[in-house]
Formats: structure tokens, sequence, C-alpha cells
């Protein structure tokens, strides 16, 4: 399995406005620190807005910042919301073609496997992803 980039850089904007000292960042804050495309965050951060993890904040000295608190976000959640897709195989598809769908266990060998990966995700929060490396991850981003 392998997440697209959007769910990638939804989950290191959260982190970045998590251990952000002010409290929030702005795109252009965030896509200087990753190395990444500003308009591609802004697809990602409408998103995470629209999802209910993010606040905009618009103004001088606006920006983003959580709409909950880290403890409250959950990873397992962010990946299915970010997820456009998370059919592994064509047989996960409503327009499925495969001609040995009805004798074959894949499906059911990689849906066992998706749902472990899920269930592992959802045993982390935000905060733990960022409450004890806060201070390394702050020295990466150059935020210190």
């Amino acid at each position: 399995m392998r997440l697209t980039a959007h769910t990638d850089y939804a989950i290191r904007v959260l982190i970045f406005v998590a251990i952000r000292e002010r409290g929030h960042g702005t795109i252009r804050d965030i896509a200087e620190a990753y190395g990444i495309s500003r308009n591609h965050l802004m697809k990602v951060v409408h998103e995470l807005q629209q999802h209910g993890y993010l606040k905009t904040i618009r103004g001088k000295g606006g920006g983003v910042v959580l709409a909950r608190a880290p403890e409250q976000i959950n990873l397992g959640q962010v990946v299915r919301d970010m997820e456009p897709d998370l059919a592994l195989v064509e047989c996960f598809r409503a327009d499925n073609q495969c001609v040995i769908t009805p004798d074959c266990q894949l499906k059911t060998m990689l849906n066992d496997a998706l749902q472990a990966f899920l269930a592992t995700m959802d045993h982390y929060t935000l905060k733990d992803m960022t409450a004890n490396d806060a201070p390394a991850l702050r020295r990466h981003l150059r935020l210190i």
C-alpha cells in the first residue's frame, strides 16, 4: 500500500501547525519548510479545513491553526479522510472486471492487510507524533 502525496502532505501540515510555537502557520511557511508546492498545499489545507482538522484565519498575522487539540486528531481517520481511494486492487472497485475474482483470495488478504494498517493508525494521534519530538521537529523545519 502507498499513501498519496496528498495524504502525506496533510499529515505534514498537521505536524507543522501542531509544533509551531505560535500555534499557526501560513501555507507559504509550510511550503518553504518542506520544500513542496504552495498550490498543492492550498488544496490540502482546504480539504483539512473541510474535514474539521484546521481553521483558517484571514488578514495580517493569519494562517492556519488546528481546529482540535492534537490528542483529538486520530491519524487513522486522517488517512481515511484524505485518501481518495483505498481500493488496493481492481477487485475492490465496483467496476471490477477481473475474471478470477469469484475464486481468488487476494481481495480478502489485501482487505485484511488494509484493515490491519488502518487499525494500527487508529492507535495514534497527532499528539503521539509530536509531543516527545517537537523540539527536534522544530529544528528540522527551521522553526527555532
